[in-house]
């Protein structure tokens, strides 16, 4: 059974092609948004960044929306390997009430922020090589403050309108905020590159907590974040509304480099109010040059057939399991350890990369 597929541009391919897959040519690792979608990658995370990376120390760029800006939170501890097996059982603890309200939803996730960095706040801000930039979105208009949740519902409404007619005028309602450790922007996403207004701030051990609660603040479903220490005043939300498979300029990163994306699918979605339009998919667009570099390594269709339920994690997990949490977390749990399929084959790969197995983006 193959476990994982990989999914190359052209670059890339070219690349894979003449020099193999080396630890060295890894320049950035983009991780998606998707919730429990990304406990799955905990034991190929785990390799990566604690043993096949470290082989070959550079800098590099660790951005992440959501999950995945936790998931690479994890990446920069000292010991990354306990952090994502303890961010894997602290996401898969989460218990809730019956209807769980935002106070409600708030607080277990600031507890479970709080158990995961509380430490280690330090070690992760200022990792020797890797970057960490943490993805959040900032209302504007209708979002820029809103007084109530009927008040965010309405404002939600407009953006995915907005979104609808076209993905540009989304950024009437919301722009960018990229939080990066060393307080630089990344070369590559400056300057500009889309209708969305971007701001870079920098990332530090006080406000790594606000920024990676805002950047997996769901919308109607928890509070938004009401202002980051050293980011643009304002209100906050997830940010996979404008980034959810990370859609970014990866081309801009220098001849010879290479972005590894281990993502849920080969597909990448721009933003999450995109998900129904797959006219929207990043490789369909006039951007597709944009990924001519990337390398997607997504689970198989056989894979997820071992799964329970036969899919990944995801958050209709809460409602089909309701209050039975001890099933739930033994489900998840029995899809991290299946996960390790994904770590042997992608070492597999790594040790000797076959361009057959490889099909274009």
């Amino acid at each position: 059974m193959h476990a994982l597929s990989f999914h190359a541009g052209p670059r890339a391919l070219a690349h894979l092609r003449d020099h193999g897959l080396r630890a060295r040519d890894v320049a950035v690792i983009p991780a998606a948004a998707g919730g429990p979608k990304g406990l799955i990658f905990q034991a190929l995370d785990q390799w990566l960044f604690g043993q096949w990376l470290p082989q070959a120390p550079r800098e590099r760029a660790l951005i992440g929306s959501s999950i995945g800006a936790w998931r690479m939170a994890a990446a920069c501890h000292a010991d990354p390997a306990a952090a994502f097996a303890r961010l894997g059982q602290l996401y898969c603890g989460q218990r809730y009430t019956a209807k769980p309200d935002q106070h409600e939803i708030d607080l277990v996730c600031q507890q479970l922020l709080a158990d995961f960095i509380g430490g280690h706040e330090d070690e992760v801000v200022n990792h020797p090589q890797h970057r960490l930039h943490l993805l959040t979105n900032r209302g504007m208009r209708g979002l820029a403050d809103p007084r109530h949740r009927g008040h965010e519902a309405l404002g939600f409404a407009a953006a995915s309108l907005l979104n609808l007619a076209s993905r540009e005028r989304l950024a009437h309602m919301l722009e960018r905020v990229v939080v990066s450790a060393g307080g630089n922007a990344p070369h590559w996403l400056s300057p500009s590159f889309d209708k969305f207004t971007t701001h870079f701030s920098a990332l530090n051990r006080a406000n790594l907590g606000a920024a990676l609660l805002a950047s997996g603040t769901l919308p109607l479903i928890m509070k938004p974040v009401r202002g980051i220490a050293d980011a643009p005043p304002g209100t906050y939300w997830d940010g996979g509304i404008i980034d959810y498979n990370l859609a970014l300029p990866y081309s801009r990163i220098g001849e010879g480099e290479l972005v590894l994306y281990p993502h849920f699918t080969e597909h990448i979605v721009p933003g999450w109010l995109d998900k129904s339009l797959p006219w929207r998919r990043a490789a369909r667009g006039a951007n597709r040059g944009w990924l001519d570099n990337v390398i997607i390594a997504a689970p198989t269709p056989e894979f997820l057939r071992l799964l329970p339920l036969g899919k990944l994690p995801d958050r209709k997990d809460f409602k089909y399991y309701g209050l039975d949490h001890d099933a739930r977390i033994r489900a998840w749990k029995q899809a991290i350890g299946e996960g390790g399929r994904l770590r042997d084959a992608f070492a597999a790969f790594a040790a000797r990369p076959d361009p057959a197995l490889v099909r274009p983006l």
